[in-house]
């Protein structure tokens, strides 16, 4: 069993900045690839970037050049750079260990 757990969400205004983490335990954290995914109220959850374990990162178009996904092994951590957000970022962004577990979601709010 994998527990995950977010943090780092909140609100900013349009063109702030934040930084979610994502802290897993009960796995061996280094051998599955890991990924953010959000939902926005009324819409499907989406993919928004993934890292492999071996740390080939993925990212849907909306967010190429402004959010940057990394993992630390040794922590079993996996971030979120967000930069330059938009009011379209809003939602919860969900963390997501290989392709069964989720963590419990933290919401991201980009208003002025």
């Amino acid at each position: 069993q994998v527990q995950l757990v977010e943090s780092g969400g909140g609100l900013v205004q349009p063109g702030g900045s934040l930084r979610l983490s994502c802290a897993a335990s009960g796995s061996t954290f280094s051998r599955n690839a890991m990924g953010w995914y959000r939902q926005a109220p009324g819409k499907q959850r989406e993919l928004v970037a993934t890292i492999t374990s071996g740390g080939i990162t993925n990212y849907r178009d909306s967010v190429k050049g402004r959010f940057t996904i990394s993992r630390d092994n040794a922590k079993n951590t996996v971030c979120l750079q967000m930069n330059s957000l938009k009011p379209e970022d809003t939602a919860v962004y969900y963390c997501r260990y290989g392709i069964s577990y989720w963590g419990q979601g933290t919401q991201v709010t980009v208003s002025s």
